[in-house]
């Protein structure tokens, strides 16, 4: 068992700090206590190195990102960062959000669960670490190939201005616009996004800048 890092300490005692309730009883860490000490002996068991990274606690294999701890209002969360390249034979992962390409998390919310699935979650977390030592890489090409809502289009093809502004914002900016603007379900709510956020796109920022 690698050693346990002090600086993530703070974790366990005050959260992740990235929302008001950090440092309070009300911070959803205390919910999770019992469930995250056992994950982190679990993990650190394996041999990955302890680090604070983004507030919680993560789990790198040669400096790499392998695994993070979280602490959510329904449950606590072990999560592998190239979940995506695991073979899951036990179905037991899911994706954090809808569009997400490379992670996969496993959610709990009692620790007889977590007792009871510790050979398999060491099974999983040895498989995160031959995958790292075998330098394999998430094949992000579907996240390249971006689709363009029709409503989008049609004012790209109209706007040349609009269209080279935005073919010259990044990959990721520009999927950012497509999954807000194709979003809703109605065509007249998708027009208006666009409008909304035209001089934005002309003037080469990103939906979230």
């Amino acid at each position: 068992m690698t050693m346990l890092n002090p600086k993530v300490d703070v974790f366990f005692e005050d959260g992740c700090g990235r929302c008001p309730l950090g440092g309070t009883p009300q911070c959803k860490v205390h919910d999770w206590h019992n469930e995250l000490k056992l994950l982190r002996n679990i993990v650190l068991d394996c041999g990955l190195t302890e680090e604070l990274k983004w507030g919680v606690p993560c789990y790198t294999f040669q400096k790499t990102n392998v695994i993070l701890l979280g602490a959510f209002k329904e449950s606590c969360t072990l999560s592998f960062l190239k979940g995506t390249l695991l073979q899951d034979e036990h179905g037991i992962l899911s994706k954090p959000g809808e569009n997400s390409q490379s992670a996969r998390l496993i959610r709990f919310t009692h620790a007889k669960e977590i007792i009871e699935m510790k050979a398999l979650l060491k099974a999983y977390i040895y498989e995160s670490i031959e995958i790292e030592r075998a330098g394999l890489k998430v094949d992000f090409k579907a996240k390249n190939e971006l689709v363009y809502p029709k409503e989008l289009q049609i004012e790209l093809d109209k706007d040349p201005s609009l269209k080279a502004a935005f073919e010259a914002l990044t990959p990721g900016r520009q999927r950012g616009y497509l999954l807000y603007i194709a979003a809703p379900k109605q065509a007249k709510t998708r027009a208006a996004r666009i409008e909304k956020y035209r001089q934005k796109i002309l003037d080469g920022r990103g939906f979230h800048d």
